[in-house]
């Protein structure tokens, strides 16, 4: 495959890696992106929120067309700290191409899926309209980044039909998996009190400990058998702690810290009740709990599978020969907030290497995503 004319994908790629953006600093990664997108006839913006409790955060949203069909793309320019350096074979913004694997942070997750979307729009008829929404906010605290932008959006009047995150989704091979929906995260932490004393004298202290053990126990694991398309449901405390640096004093309080991933069985509220029961219904030997939700809970999601999901799967298995398979597994992206705007899937490359040293991409597969999206863009803004 060749790119002769428009955008080549593998090119742009290693621009994008070049640029260090670590959440949430920017670099050039934008100037590329505006590069790339102002000759194709984009109308691109610039856009900053802060506030609630986070860091500033540039956004951009790009849209070209009228009439017909909107197609939004959603991805990330931010990229997780690539750690010590010395440990990385290739360096991680030298974007370097060795026997046909372009090496650096971000090159799965996910600048490889931005630059094949806007290589793939440089081939693509020029019917119905598209709009990229792309933060710098999704690595670390996603609060003012694609939630924001989305309703930015909204209230300038967009209105979109479907929407493409291009996270890693595919498993062995391009095409070989999308995400259509994924299951919920709640993060929540229960505080168990009870009264310090001195180890040898048990009788005069109410050690927390014991108690806490109880109600680790009593709501670590499955909270479901699965439903139709969504996995088990499951609660896993991440740490204990009760702050004690001594052997010889009976702790005051621990406080538990834990994460739910959880299907469409559930809400954020109907969870919280379920686990407010269990807490309840524990004998707990004197000792008082606290329980607070921490952060704000992500819902689960299954988009609708008719539409651009069938239109995508059909595109996936006329090319590749293999129908994808529908998941809604792994953890959460910034699709869960495209969700209520529009159906959304993650559609992207393998991902095995995101987030490691030495994170890596094939050229070959940027090269076949490109050629998936832009084909996938004739099939789509091309009927009605």
């Amino acid at each position: 495959m060749t790119f002769a004319e428009g955008i080549d994908p593998v090119q742009l790629l290693q621009d994008l890696i070049r640029q260090p953006s670590v959440t949430p600093e920017l670099h050039g990664a934008f100037d590329v992106l505006e590069a790339a997108l102002t000759p194709l006839g984009f109308t691109c913006q610039r856009l900053r929120f802060e506030g609630d409790g986070s860091y500033p955060v540039d956004n951009l949203f790009a849209t070209r067309g009228s009439g017909g069909r909107h197609l939004l793309f959603a991805g990330h320019t931010d990229v997780v700290t690539p750690g010590d350096s010395s440990a990385w074979r290739h360096a991680p913004f030298a974007a370097e191409i060795i026997d046909g694997t372009i090496y650096g942070r971000g090159a799965a997750d996910m600048k490889s899926g931005i630059a094949a979307f806007i290589a793939a729009v440089a081939q693509a008829p020029e019917a119905g309209r598209i709009s990229l929404a792309i933060t710098n906010d999704e690595e670390a605290d996603a609060v003012n980044g694609t939630d924001k932008l989305m309703a930015w959006a909204e209230a300038q009047g967009h209105r979109f039909d479907f929407a493409i995150v291009g996270e890693p989704s595919a498993t062995a091979r391009v095409g070989d998996s999308i995400k259509v929906g994924r299951r919920g995260s709640l993060n929540g932490q229960i505080r168990v009190t009870g009264t310090q004393g001195h180890v040898a004298y048990p009788d005069k202290a109410n050690n927390p400990l014991p108690a806490a053990a109880l109600l680790i126990g009593a709501l670590t694991g499955k909270l479901d058998d699965g439903t139709e398309h969504f996995p088990p449901s499951n609660l896993e405390f991440t740490s204990a702690d009760v702050g004690n640096e001594t052997t010889n004093v009976i702790p005051a309080s621990v406080l538990l810290r834990f994460n739910v991933r959880y299907n469409d069985r559930w809400t954020p509220e109907s969870l919280v009740a379920a686990i407010e029961e269990v807490i309840g219904n524990q004998d707990l030997r004197g000792c008082s709990v606290e329980f607070m939700v921490v952060g704000r809970p992500s819902r689960s999601f299954l988009s609708p599978l008719g539409g651009g999901v069938e239109t995508l799967v059909e595109t996936i298995a006329r090319r590749t020969g293999i129908p994808p398979e529908l998941s809604t597994g792994g953890g959460t992206s910034d699709a869960r907030f495209i969700a209520d705007y529009c159906p959304v899937v993650e559609f992207g490359l393998p991902g095995p290497t995101m987030h490691k040293v030495d994170e890596n991409v094939r050229v070959a597969d940027v090269e076949e995503l490109t050629a998936l999206y832009a084909q996938f863009i004739a099939d789509y803004l091309g009927t009605e």
